[in-house]
């Protein structure tokens, strides 16, 4: 059984009222309006983090979970289990999810040479980006042990380690009420340790999520500049790196030049997210005269938008134009089982 190791992620979520279920339906139908009440911003994010996998007998539980309670969270993975379930780690991804490096095979490495850490950090680094989740940017330590040393070879790989505020034991047996508890005691910035495979914790999943949504707090990722919990940002899966391709969490900004009049970028960034839909910003720079064609991949479906005028040509296409509510707006997506971001190119006109 192994103890403590250190990580860093950041949490969404909000429970909706009934009220704003009804602006959404009848958004639903058409009808646009000013951000939706139930997007009122997060008081603070915090990190969760699960360590150990992946694994075929944990991985896809906890992630089916966070997601049907609107949670993302960072995963620390061991280098041996990324080589060996590959494709858990792209479905990792896939959730939303940001991946760290938690060492090869979980030694204690403040009692190893520097190569041997080297070589530690360095195939799982390896075995995560070669199974799709990207080049890790955080690290923690197994059990949570540094020293001189193994900071050095983290900086070498670009590694920012993450140790964790607060230990829910879950590793030592706690039942599920005490990991809720553990949790109910995180604050804005703070990171909790956590790991894939005690049931316990997949049962305390549901509660975590509103024991902090009563709390304003959302779950956030961990910064790779500062180990601490912030609010989510666009393009960036993986503990803070990037990932090609990734099909959740990931920004598109597109860059048109429009009737020689100059050009535009809109970038998206995550909003507010629950088990069935979620909110995307978008940012429009460099023109306050654009044009906004979203894509969206079916069977998603935009049922609010806000600080914008929306025409539909399509079911499956919005283009949006600025309304005097400046180059800041939004949209409400039902994922219908999927949660693939929509791309977005922006024109001049």
């Amino acid at each position: 059984m192994r103890s403590p190791t250190a990580l860093s992620p950041r949490t969404w979520g909000s429970i909706l009222a009934a009220g704003a279920l009804a602006l959404t339906s009848a958004l639903a139908f058409g009808l646009s309006s000013a951000a939706p009440s139930q997007a009122a911003g997060c008081s603070g994010y915090v990190g969760l983090t699960f360590d150990d996998g992946p694994s075929n007998d944990h991985t896809q539980a906890i992630l089916n979970a966070l997601r049907q309670n609107g949670l993302r969270a960072t995963m620390f993975n061991e280098g041996q289990y990324a080589a060996a379930y590959p494709a858990q780690v792209q479905a990792e991804v896939n959730a939303g999810m940001w991946v760290g490096n938690h060492s090869y095979t979980h030694p204690h490495l403040i009692q190893e040479s520097q190569a041997q850490i080297d070589s530690e950090v360095s195939r799982t680094q390896q075995a995560i980006s070669a199974a799709g989740g990207g080049t890790p940017k955080l690290f923690r330590p197994p059990y949570g042990e540094t020293n001189a040393t193994l900071k050095s070879v983290e900086a070498k790989y670009g590694l920012t380690e993450v140790i964790w505020d607060i230990d829910s034991q879950d590793w030592n047996g706690a039942s599920t009420d005490a990991i809720v508890q553990a949790n109910s005691q995180l604050t804005n910035g703070q990171v909790i340790l956590m790991h894939e495979w005690p049931a316990n914790t997949l049962a305390a999943i549901p509660r975590i999520a509103q024991t902090l949504a009563a709390k304003g707090l959302c779950a956030g990722m961990i910064s790779p500049q500062t180990g601490r919990a912030v609010a989510p940002t666009g393009g960036t899966t993986t503990g803070g790196g990037t990932t090609g391709g990734s099909t959740t969490g990931g920004t598109t900004g597109g860059t048109t030049g429009g009737g020689g009049t100059g050009s535009c970028t809109a970038t998206l960034s995550a909003g507010e997210q629950w088990s069935d839909r979620y909110n995307l910003n978008v940012a429009v720079t460099g023109s306050s005269n654009w044009t906004v064609t979203m894509n969206v991949p079916s069977p998603e479906k935009i049922i609010a938008t806000w600080n914008v005028s929306a025409n539909w040509p399509s079911a499956q296409v919005l283009v949006a134009k600025p309304n005097g509510n400046g180059n800041n707006w939004g949209v409400t997506l039902q994922t219908n089982g999927t949660w693939t971001w929509p791309t977005v190119s922006c024109s001049t006109s």
